[in-house]
């Protein structure tokens, strides 16, 4: 109740961005684990995620998948999803496959978006 003397309302959440650096291959293999990961993730209101591509050596359709549904959840909570890659491939992937316009790829790290913590760093092979 903001109108009540001597009471402020408090600000809002902050919501920081969160990068996420994937490695290997998204495969059928890492599909379970990394969507189990991400999902984590983005539980929360608002989610602000970076998925850093770059060093992904291959993608499949399971794979694609995940970012599918990571995609969808996170507008569901009104936040924003962007991919990283400089790959020529997985974007040639993205438009075979009709989802060149669904995902905001970028070709390198946003501006004022740092790395991601040790943490937060997903080899597909050891998903």
């Amino acid at each position: 109740m903001s109108d009540i003397p001597g009471r402020s309302t408090p600000p809002p959440p902050k919501h920081t961005t969160r990068v996420v650096t994937l490695h290997g291959e998204l495969d059928l293999l890492a599909a379970p684990a990394l969507r189990d990961r991400l999902d984590m993730l983005t539980a929360g209101p608002c989610p602000d995620l970076v998925l850093d591509l770059r060093p992904v050596s291959f993608i499949d359709c399971a794979g694609l998948g995940v970012l599918c549904l990571v995609r969808n959840r996170v507008r569901a909570r009104h936040g924003r999803l962007r991919l990283v890659t400089g790959s020529a491939s997985l974007r040639r992937v993205l438009r075979h496959t009709g989802m060149a316009g669904v995902f905001e790829v970028l070709p390198g790290m946003p501006v004022g978006v740092a790395g991601p913590p040790a943490g937060d760093i997903l080899d597909g092979a050891a998903l």
